[in-house]
């Protein structure tokens, strides 16, 4: 088994729905979600080992959001006021093992824990305020196989509950479900990592039943070096119409997210990925313009 499998693997569950409801406070009625579903992730996210013997691994995901435009319903840009700066964390402790009747089969078992920081800023009739707290905790199951020795094909589930922080939480249910896979390239030195799924929600303590999201996150790198790796980033969300307590609906929203960043590769049990975001086109839905930091230690 190669160490570098090791560290590479995380799937990173949703930070966009945790810190949802936070990131929404601050944009105007016309739009809803805040980041992509699964937008964390970096490249080799699911470039799994299968046949090894039970290992942990420690990831932290951070993203710094400035949340001061927002697309509307005609899909053109506006400025909010207040606009806000969101710092948001993921911490996740995933345990791999395996199992005697199916040796060539990996899993992952995962605890998520969100950190929220979101800071509002002022306006000549609102008062700057910060809210801060632990997001909604997420555990989640994740099973592959490898159809060749270098590629990777798996299925992840996770549910999210509303446990967090009253000024953070969601104060709803909701299972992330998606097919992960990892295929290499070229001379091996190319790499694909992508997802594709769907987000289920129940309805939120403030009466709004959020419309079913559908995404892919896909990275595509290149190992120069035994150290360094340039990637891109594209991730898709849309979101389709969900209704309000006592009548009525909620738009359907989308975003389109570009980006480019670099991975460093170490050691075997370190590394650490910097990845700048940007919209570059959406519909009722905030403007992602982010920097996002990926740091993995196995153990």
């Amino acid at each position: 088994m190669r160490n570098d499998h090791r560290i590479t693997r995380c799937r990173t569950p949703l930070f966009a729905a945790t810190a949802a409801l936070a990131l929404a406070a601050t944009i105007a009625p016309r739009t809803a979600p805040a980041q992509v579903t699964f937008d964390v992730i970096g490249p080799h996210e699911y470039d799994l080992p299968v046949g090894y013997e039970p290992w942990n691994v420690f990831v932290q995901y951070v993203t710094v959001q400035d949340n001061d435009k927002a697309f509307d319903g005609s899909g053109d840009r506006f400025k909010l006021d207040p606009g806000s700066r969101a710092i948001t964390g993921l911490s996740k402790w995933v345990h791999f093992f395996t199992v005697d009747s199916l040796p060539n089969v990996g899993m992952g078992f995962e605890v998520i824990q969100p950190e929220v920081n979101l800071r509002t800023d002022a306006t000549s009739t609102v008062r700057a305020n910060t809210n801060s707290g632990f997001g909604d905790t997420m555990i989640g199951y994740a099973i592959w196989y490898k159809p060749t020795p270098g590629t990777t094909l798996g299925l992840q589930t996770f549910l999210q509950m509303p446990i967090g922080s009253n000024e953070v939480s969601d104060t709803n249910w909701k299972n992330l479900t998606s097919a992960f896979w990892y295929v290499p390239f070229g001379d091996g030195r190319w790499g694909w990592t992508g997802d594709f799924g769907f987000v289920v929600q129940s309805p939120r303590d403030d009466g709004v039943h959020p419309g079913v999201t559908v995404h892919t996150n896909n990275r595509l790198g290149f190992k120069a070096t035994g150290l360094l790796e340039p990637f891109v980033a594209v991730d898709y969300e849309r979101t389709g119409k969900g209704s309000v307590r006592g009548g009525g609906k909620t738009p359907s929203s989308h975003a389109l997210d570009l980006g480019a960043g670099l991975m460093f590769h170490l050691h075997p049990k370190h590394s650490l990925a910097l990845r700048y975001s940007r919209s570059t086109e959406g519909e009722n839905h905030s403007s992602n313009d982010s920097m996002n930091i990926k740091y993995v230690y196995v153990f």
